[in-house]
């Protein structure tokens, strides 16, 4: 089958036009891609899980307030949540356990006051003051 040029001289054109070849072409490569589903290379890797070294002691756990205003839960920094939290699993055991309470005297008073609010708030049974022969000279 030979394509004429449109010149009447009977002689077949060399040169088949492919643009719309590749037209067609084109748009079936964007169909395939648009249909192929999004690969999910994924690689199952066991991760190390984060431990929690602050931990609930089932006999007595200390709350100490160090000179820059940071509370500690048994030597372990933590927030007010986080202390909320230790103190809802301490307030759960049976029995439960004694919290020591233990500001330094540098500690400022606005956060044992927050610290000591956290405390009431939990509902803890067992509350003991820790140090406070620090103070019978101060007086």
């Amino acid at each position: 089958m030979a394509m004429s040029g449109g010149s009447d001289d009977g002689e077949p054109m060399m040169e088949m036009n492919t643009t719309p070849l590749i037209d067609v072409l084109l748009v079936l490569l964007i169909m395939f891609i648009i249909t192929l589903p999004i690969p999910t290379h994924a690689v199952k890797v066991d991760l190390p899980q984060k431990s929690n070294p602050q931990t609930v002691d089932p006999v007595k756990n200390k709350i100490v307030i160090n000179a820059a205003g940071v509370t500690l839960w048994n030597g372990q920094p933590v927030d007010d949540q986080t202390l909320a939290q230790f103190l809802e699993q301490s307030k759960s055991l049976d029995p439960e356990p004694e919290l020591q309470f233990q500001p330094e005297p540098e500690a400022r008073y606005e956060v044992v006051d927050r610290v000591l609010a956290v405390v009431k708030r939990s509902g803890v049974g067992k509350l003991g003051f820790v140090g406070n022969e620090q103070y019978r000279n101060d007086f």
